[in-house]
């Protein structure tokens, strides 16, 4: 079972309204909000295993590369630097990983260089 999972994205307010609808058509709360975030569900303890908590956060170009080189650093593999990667659209800015069992984590960010 799922206990929690972050994700970040280039525009809260559009991903909350996804988040929000999405989340409702199943059921799950939501838990949490700022300006950074929105939280949905509860996260799993020893009285509840079943529960997943999901965490939506606002997540500029520092954050995409700052998080790559914390998980090379952390025993990750690089499997692409920070960068844009325009063949994708003009402010695609994203940064690689592979965790230490080899799966393939991707950070990115859609927002224009500020």
């Amino acid at each position: 079972m799922i206990d929690h999972v972050s994700i970040t994205v280039p525009d809260l307010a559009a991903a909350a309204r996804f988040y929000d609808a999405v989340m409702a058509a199943l059921g799950v709360a939501v838990v949490g909000r700022s300006a950074e975030w929105v939280g949905y569900g509860l996260r799993a303890d020893a009285a509840h295993p079943g529960r997943s908590y999901l965490s939506v956060r606002a997540g500029p170009r520092p954050e995409a590369a700052a998080s790559w080189q914390a998980g090379i650093a952390a025993g990750g593999a690089d499997d692409g630097p920070p960068g844009l990667r325009p063949h994708y659209h003009p402010e695609y800015f994203a940064a690689f990983l592979r965790d230490p069992a080899g799966n393939r984590i991707e950070v990115v960010c859609h927002e224009a260089r500020s």
